[in-house]
């Protein structure tokens, strides 16, 4: 779980990184036609084209996304796959229960 507990929150207030979070959750589901295993991920260009915004906008969200580490992200070769950070989310989610 980041120090920072606001930057998660800021990191959900767009739209388009909760819309990530979610497709994440459900990969096989919304990235169907990815040729790599999504067990590695999901590719940003793929993320990229279910956005349909451009590489370096996509990018920008992503790297909120890891900063908050609500993604992970490994880099094989030339790709960047991320993954959903599950156990910081749910942290998040129980915390943010607690300080409501």
């Amino acid at each position: 779980m980041p120090d920072d507990f606001d930057d998660i929150i800021k990191a959900l207030a767009h739209p388009l990184r909760r819309d990530i979070l979610r497709w994440l959750r459900e990969p096989q589901r919304h990235f169907a036609e990815q040729h790599h295993s999504l067990e590695t991920g999901v590719c940003a260009g793929q993320i990229d084209q279910r956005a349909g915004l451009s590489q370096s906008t996509v990018s920008a969200h992503l790297a909120t996304l890891q900063k908050a580490e609500l993604v992970t992200s490994q880099k094989v070769g030339q790709w960047h796959f991320f993954k959903r950070n599950d156990e910081v989310i749910q942290t998040f989610i129980e915390r943010l229960g607690q300080d409501l």
